[in-house]
């Protein structure tokens, strides 16, 4: 199961970074000028959306449950290669600059979760996708904290590892709402 979960993982991830890709070319890299509090930000309003239709079992933007989740995994990644990059940095990046880097960021990501896969053994796929969404909520709430906090923790984990748990349950959710098995109660 696991060799499936790595095949499905690397689609997912293909998808996301195609648009992320293309979005680049269309606007740049303006989302280079956001601060970290920002982004998870973005972060935040896309998972609570999420939250939202689920709850109410009904949307009326029809921009699909799933662009969500996309948008959570590539916002986590351009977290994540902020948290790389230095104040001297240029703000305007090339694709042929950027596109390495999110290739690094999706494979730590990838990697921490097959430690984690290996441990929980593949607990995920028994979870429900709203719970998944729950987790990630939680997750922002952490980073948020964290980030008021200037990025010190006496114990946690700090915002990185925050980030890349974001990636992987929103990888998760759209494995799940991609199945043949997937339901409207899935969410």
């Amino acid at each position: 199961m696991k060799e499936q979960t790595y095949r499905e993982y690397s689609q997912v991830i293909d998808r996301c970074k195609a648009i992320f890709l293309k979005k680049t070319q269309d606007y740049g890299t303006a989302w280079r000028i956001l601060r970290l509090p920002s982004l998870t930000d973005q972060i935040f309003i896309k998972a609570q959306r999420i939250r939202s239709i689920q709850e109410k079992g009904e949307q009326q933007v029809q921009d699909p449950v799933t662009d969500e989740f996309i948008g959570i995994i590539n916002y986590c990644i351009m977290a994540l290669i902020q948290l790389e990059l230095t104040d001297t940095t240029p703000l305007d990046m090339s694709v042929e600059e950027l596109e390495p880097l999110y290739d690094r960021m999706a494979q730590e990501t990838l990697d921490l979760l097959k430690s984690k896969n290996h441990d929980y053994d593949e607990a995920w796929r028994d979870m429900r996708v709203s719970s998944m969404t729950d987790i990630i909520l939680m997750k922002l709430l952490r980073t948020k904290q964290i980030e008021d906090n200037d990025g010190k923790t006496l114990i946690s984990e700090g915002v990185k590892a925050n980030y890349q748990d974001m990636i992987n349950y929103s990888v998760f959710s759209l494995i799940k709402l991609n199945s043949p098995q997937s339901t409207v109660d899935g969410l």
